[in-house]
């Protein structure tokens, strides 16, 4: 199914403030959030959509890409692959990426039930959020055409194994909160001429973790994570181009003390081609042909990305000529079209010439064959020939 567009699903204009796509996308997740639909599928997915798209249109970055692309600048979201946005996002990732919009749990507030926090109790996430990683990922012709799976070592910030990542030294050392019982919020019941009126604070003891460290992990120093390395497998889609950034959710540094991690960001670059370059889906080349092959004709082969391929050059063909190869270019991402193979032919010039040879080419330019045609007004290739060598 297409994706609907987000300036649609958030029902702002494309020259709205970051404080409208703000102040929009709030009022979008107030009007599908869970707990006002408890049990409707179709208001959660909606609820989802509207995250997916504010986290493209709040960053600038992003949005100039939709702007400009579309879905197509940011590559498959599936899972386990490297999407652009959160299309698998689930309530506890909107929550840690988005939650402070919400303000001091907006739904806990006005429903009394303490706010949803992914279908969980009434408990913030634990910990910090990990920031992201971004790296960069050289491909070939040949990788880009076909796409391909990257398995690829980075250094980050990973869990830790020692304690599991809570930053305590053992299971004695982490403790429930005292202030919030463990839920990591406190409520706060105030009487005014409304009526009494509930507020929900995050705990300022736990920070909403709902847990306290008595004693920390000698491994980690308290933080949940240590410095490490991880292998990660990224699927590249086909088609992707220079300076295009793909991300994968939770994939970049651990968080604090269990928090979630954060996302790993590639941007693409491409590994120069030996014979070919890129103009968009199509792919270029510059054919050298010689006089009498232009001439007479002949047939010749071509590296293409997939190997190589003959072509027939047809008797008189002139320098400037361009041969398209149909559907020997670049798949375009996300989409059905696909580029072709250009081909420009160029004359070849010799640069030395002996006696003899410059004997035969003064007699054929004398010919009415080798004069310029009389609606260029230029001088021939002989005439050409013949000032180089003066």
């Amino acid at each position: 199914m297409a994706k609907r567009d987000f300036y649609e699903i958030l029902g702002v204009s494309k020259n709205a403030s970051a404080d409208e796509i703000k102040k929009a996308y709030r009022k979008t997740a107030m009007q599908f959030h869970p707990d006002r639909n408890p049990g409707d599928k179709a208001a959660e997915e909606k609820f989802k959509e509207a995250a997916e798209a504010y986290e493209i249109l709040s960053d600038d970055n992003k949005k100039a890409k939709y702007d400009r692309y579309g879905h197509q600048a940011f590559g498959p979201g599936t899972q386990g692959g490297a999407g652009a946005y959160g299309g698998g996002m689930n309530m506890d990732d909107i929550f840690s990426q988005f939650g402070d919009i919400f303000g001091e749990d907006m739904f806990g507030n006005f429903f009394g039930g303490g706010g949803r926090r992914g279908g969980g109790g009434g408990s913030r996430p634990r910990g910090q959020r990990g920031s992201n990683l971004r790296i960069k990922l050289k491909l070939t012709y040949e990788e880009i055409a076909k796409g391909v799976v990257k398995n690829v070592k980075v250094k980050k910030h990973v869990g830790c194994t020692t304690c599991g990542g809570n930053g305590a030294k053992d299971k004695n050392s982490l403790q429930t909160c005292g202030t919030c019982n463990g839920n990591g919020q406190v409520r706060k019941v105030t009487s005014t001429f409304l009526g009494q009126m509930q507020t929900v604070t995050t705990c300022p003891t736990c920070n909403g973790e709902g847990t306290t460290v008595t004693a920390k992990c000698p491994a980690c120093k308290g933080e949940g994570r240590v410095y490490g390395e991880e292998t990660i497998s990224i699927e590249i889609p086909a088609g992707v181009q220079e300076g295009m950034q793909l991300s994968m959710s939770g994939k970049g540094n651990a968080g604090e003390r269990g928090g979630a991690p954060g996302d790993l960001i590639i941007q693409i670059e491409e590994e120069p081609h030996e014979d070919l370059h890129r103009d968009g889906l199509n792919v270029a080349y510059d054919l050298h042909i010689s006089i009498p092959d232009a001439a007479f004709g002949t047939q010749v082969e071509v590296p293409t990305i997939d190997g190589r391929a003959k072509i027939k050059i047809p008797a008189g063909t002139q320098s400037g000529k361009i041969f398209r190869l149909k559907g020997k270019g670049f798949p375009e991402v996300q989409g059905y079209s696909k580029g072709d193979q250009l081909i420009y032919v160029n004359i070849w010039t010799p640069q030395h010439l002996s006696s003899e040879e410059k004997e035969i080419l003064e007699k054929l330019s004398k010919s009415e064959n080798f004069k310029p045609h009389p609606n260029k007004g230029d001088k021939g290739f002989f005439d050409r020939l013949r000032d180089a060598f003066s």
